[in-house]
């Protein structure tokens, strides 16, 4: 996939969000609605995956960043393939991507990586395998036609599909595994202790600056692509060269020049970067000119108040009769400069 290709441009692809649990460990609260890092986990599942032609979430109506599509499951809290079930109906793409809605860690990346391995040959779909190598079938891809009948066939054996486990499904599957880095992926928020850990992670040192400029974009629905290495060079830059209160004033006009012009970011950081280091050697040069200049201008007062005294001398020895020699000594000494 190039740079430029969305994922559902080379794997077209809706995606399906469960999101209808009754969170008994976290007390019954609504968990797809919990913040993590000032958004709610439904919204931070969703942003991983903006080009799903059809995004389908199975539970009560609540507020989303993006248009989805409601959906109940039969009967309601009837587990995750009465969910599934609910939201392949309003599914036509020919993959089906399957996301728990609380997963607080899940990237585009997973999501592209999951969609790759479905579409290899021989492949029903593709799902995580977490660090502990447990299969996720909630944080997976699935080709339409095959989990549509794999479906059928769970329904004709028992009957019906809710309260079953995932396990009865995923097993009539020729599934690829997923593993490696993107295994965080699967951290999901069950209990409290899962949800501050989540919050407390997303403030660590390495994540915490491209966890909140998410968050901001998101909360200011703003699409641009932001280079955080090469802003806080420039706040850095900006800070040091010119004056500390134009590092946040230059980022800002370097982020509404991109957004206005639509040109990359990384380029007008760049261009405002070299702007305040020659702004700042100026100063540098500035201030080793003055040095120069004072020192010259001792040397001129010096040198001018010498003449001076001589014009002085032979004006008052032409006036007087008095000879330059004896004109001179009566005249101060120059100043030194301070």
């Amino acid at each position: 996939m190039t740079d430029h290709q969305t994922a559902h441009e080379q794997y077209p692809y809706d995606v399906v969000v469960p999101a209808g649990g009754a969170a008994r460990r976290l007390g019954g609260v609504d968990k797809p609605a919990v913040s993590v890092g000032g958004r709610p986990l439904l919204d931070r599942v969703l942003d991983a995956c903006p080009d799903a032609a059809t995004a389908v979430v199975v539970g009560p109506e609540r507020p989303t960043v993006r248009p989805v599509v409601h959906a109940r499951e039969e009967p309601p809290g009837g587990g995750p393939l009465a969910a599934l079930d609910a939201g392949l109906r309003h599914s036509t793409a020919p993959v089906v991507l399957v996301l728990s809605a609380d997963l607080p860690f899940l990237t585009g990346g997973t999501v592209r990586t999951l969609l790759a391995a479905a579409a290899e040959d021989g492949a029903d779909g593709a799902l995580l395998r977490d660090a502990e190598g447990r299969d996720q079938p909630l944080v997976a891809a699935y080709r339409a036609e095959p989990l549509r009948r794999a479906l059928d066939g769970v329904r004709a054996e028992h009957g019906a599909l809710a309260g079953l486990p995932l396990r009865v499904l995923s097993g009539r599957l020729a599934l690829r595994r997923v593993t490696g880095p993107t295994a965080a992926a699967s951290f999901d928020c069950d209990t409290w202790e899962d949800i501050e850990a989540a919050r407390a992670r997303i403030r660590e040192h390495g994540t915490v600056l491209d966890e909140w400029i998410t968050a901001a974009k998101a909360e200011l629905g703003i699409e641009l692509d932001v280079d955080t290495a090469a802003l806080l060079d420039l706040a850095r830059d900006a800070a040091h060269g010119v004056a500390r209160p134009a590092a946040p004033l230059t980022t800002f006009l370097v982020g509404y020049a991109a957004a206005q012009q639509g040109r990359d970011v990384t380029d007008l950081a760049e261009k405002a970067a070299a702007l305040a280091n020659r702004w700042a050697a100026e100063a540098t040069e500035g201030a080793g000119t003055a040095e120069g200049a004072g020192t010259g201008e001792s040397a001129g007062k010096t040198g001018a108040a010498e003449g001076a005294g001589k014009a002085g001398s032979t004006e008052a020895a032409g006036k007087a009769g008095a000879t330059t020699d004896a004109a001179s000594e009566g005249e101060p000494e120059a100043k030194p400069a301070e």
